[in-house]
C-alpha cells in the first residue's frame, strides 16, 4: 500500500511533510524558511504533539536521504530476482583491486559480463546511483551490480583482479 505524504504550509515558518507509519505514528520533517530542518516523531497519545525532535545539519540530512534512498533501491533491485531471473550483488573495491582509483568504464563490466553497475556505494555510505563510465572507483567503495548469477560471479573475479 502506498504511503501518503501530507504537505502543510506553515506561514512564516516553512513547510512540514508528514508521514503516518503503519503503526500509526506520525513522522514529520519541517523545512524552515531559514534553511534549517527538523525531524519530529509524534506523541503516541497525541499525534499533534511532538514526542521528540531532532535538528539536522545539511550534511546529516543529505546522509539520511542517501542511506534511506540507497537501501530502498537495493531492496527494490533484490525483489527483481523473483520476477525476472536477475540477481544483485554488492562487490567491494579492495585496495589491491586493479580498478581502485580508476574510472568505472575501465572495468568494461557490461561488455565482459553483461552485468550493469547500478550504483557505487562510497566507503562513508554515500550512494551514487546510475554511475557513468567516468566515475572513479575508490578503495573502500562497493559497486552494486545487476545481472545473471554467472555474470556476477565473473564480475567479482574481474574486480578482484582474477
Amino acid at each position: 500500500m502506498p504511503v501518503h505524504v501530507e504537505r502543510a504550509e506553515l506561514p512564516g515558518i516553512g513547510v512540514r511533510h508528514d508521514i503516518v507509519t503503519a503503526s500509526g505514528r506520525r513522522l514529520s520533517i519541517v523545512n524552515f524558511r531559514d534553511g534549517r530542518r527538523e525531524l519530529a516523531i509524534s506523541d503516541e497519545d497525541d499525534p499533534d504533539r511532538a514526542e521528540e525532535t531532532l535538528d539536522l545539519t545539511d550534511d546529516e540530512a543529505t546522509a539520511l536521504s542517501e542511506v534511506l534512498g540507497g537501501s530502498l533501491i537495493l531492496t527494490q533491485l533484490a525483489g527483481l530476482r523473483e520476477h525476472a531471473g536477475l540477481f544483485t550483488e554488492q562487490i567491494p573495491i579492495r585496495a589491491d583491486s586493479p580498478f581502485a582509483g580508476k574510472p568505472l568504464g575501465a572495468t568494461q563490466a557490461r561488455t565482459r559480463t553483461r552485468c550493469s553497475i547500478v550504483a557505487i556505494v562510497g566507503g562513508g555510505g554515500n550512494m551514487l546511483p546510475a554511475p557513468g563510465p567516468e566515475d572513479i572507483l575508490d578503495s573502500g567503495d562497493s559497486i552494486v551490480a545487476m545481472g545473471t548469477r554467472e555474470g556476477l560471479e565473473a564480475l567479482v573475479k574481474i574486480i578482484a583482479g582474477g
